[in-house]
């Protein structure tokens, strides 16, 4: 085990990379996907199944942690790790696009940001050195910068004026996150999707020095194309030897869009949410549990995957617990999406290895395009 951490890169093809990020609770293969544990727990899914679905880090909300059950209260506890029985790397994100997108009223001033609690309604402050400090008390390995990030579409001068006030609060967030061997720091770029901004942004981030770099403000409701159009330039603005991770996505072909950008690490909600709501990700495309077609068909979801409600369930099972609201329902396919992203991982991984990437990838979406097997 390392006592710091570190980032390798194994392998490079076209602008995909594979490497490991080494932490003092284990290590991280990248491309990597982080389920999401909002408020200390992947809903649905015991940490040990999460695990087993090939995830080498989870996220976890400082906004929803700071609020309930509090990080004083963790801290107290033993910590984030132990108080979710998580003991590999956990990533906690800055707080700061949840303010934006769930607090009530909120006042945003140089010193940081003021709340409402969306579940009480109480008053709550958010600064660089507050957000440092929720962070160190979660305990987490990869703590992020406070930082801003204005909903897209917005106008230039606002992206601008919102992005430096970011990068004023990097500058803060490192000085607050002082020197903790064996936790990283990373730094946010920002700049919507204005190539000039995004690199102003980088510039400033790497004159502070991080031990990785996210590049946010992106899958704010601007569409994949655009999102891939900014991921064009974004990744290389940032440094070659460190973590590159992009907030908040996605979809499975976002994600193989945006490894194939450049990307190293990504996180969303999706394959957990979607599995409560009978959304499916499989090898052929997104099916919809609900629909009765599935009522009294005997076959897996995917006839390839080896998780357990692929292997153990029928679509007929399946579609009648999730039209009788059995919990199991969101276990299972919760559990199904999670392994499937964390295949596609897989895949990339050793396509980018092999340098077949671009054989990998033409693959995966001749595959997709091919949509559900047909119904009995």
């Amino acid at each position: 085990m390392t006592e710091r951490f570190s980032f390798a890169l194994s392998a490079t093809d076209g602008k995909a990379r594979t490497g490991v990020i080494s932490t003092p609770r284990g290590e991280i293969r990248t491309p990597a996907f982080m389920p999401v544990g909002t408020a200390a727990t992947v809903k649905a899914m015991m940490p040990e199944s999460v695990r087993a679905t090939g995830a080498d880090i989870l996220l976890g909300n400082t906004y929803h942690l700071m609020l309930r059950p509090t990080a004083e209260r963790i801290d107290r506890l033993g910590g984030l790790h132990r108080f979710m029985n998580w003991e590999r790397p956990i990533l906690t994100d800055s707080g700061g696009f949840q303010v934006m997108s769930l607090a009530g009223l909120r006042k945003l001033t140089e010193e940081g940001v003021t709340f409402k609690s969306h579940i009480d309604g109480s008053k709550h402050a958010l600064t660089p050195e507050r957000s440092m400090e929720i962070q160190r008390l979660l305990g987490s390995d990869i703590v992020m910068c406070f930082d801003e990030c204005p909903a897209l579409p917005a106008d230039k001068a606002r992206i601008a004026e919102s992005m430096q006030l970011s990068m004023r609060w990097a500058a803060r967030s490192r000085e607050a996150f002082g020197d903790r061997p064996g936790h990283a720091l990373f730094g946010i770029q920002q700049g919507g999707l204005e190539q000039d901004l995004r690199a102003e942004s980088a510039a400033a981030l790497r004159g502070i020095g991080f031990d990785g770099y996210a590049i946010g403000g992106l899958a704010v409701g601007e569409g994949q194309e655009a999102m891939f159009g900014c991921l064009e330039f974004a990744p290389g603005m940032l440094p070659e030897d460190k973590p590159r991770y992009l907030m908040g996505v996605g979809k499975p072909d976002d994600i193989v869009g945006a490894v194939a950008r450049g990307v190293d690490m990504m996180d969303c909600v999706l394959p957990s949410r979607s599995g409560r709501t009978g959304q499916v990700f499989t090898r052929r495309g997104v099916l919809n549990i609900k629909n009765a077609r599935h009522q009294d068909d005997p076959r897996p979801l995917d006839e390839a995957c080896s998780c357990p409600a692929c292997r153990n369930y029928s679509r007929a099972y399946l579609h009648h617990v999730f039209r009788s609201q059995e919990i199991i329902s969101s276990m299972l396919l919760t559990w199904h999406n999670l392994h499937y992203f964390q295949e596609i991982m897989a895949g990339m991984r050793e396509a980018i290895s092999a340098g077949t990437f671009d054989t990998w990838q033409a693959g995966f979406h001749a595959q997709r395009a091919q949509g559900d097997i047909e119904p009995l």
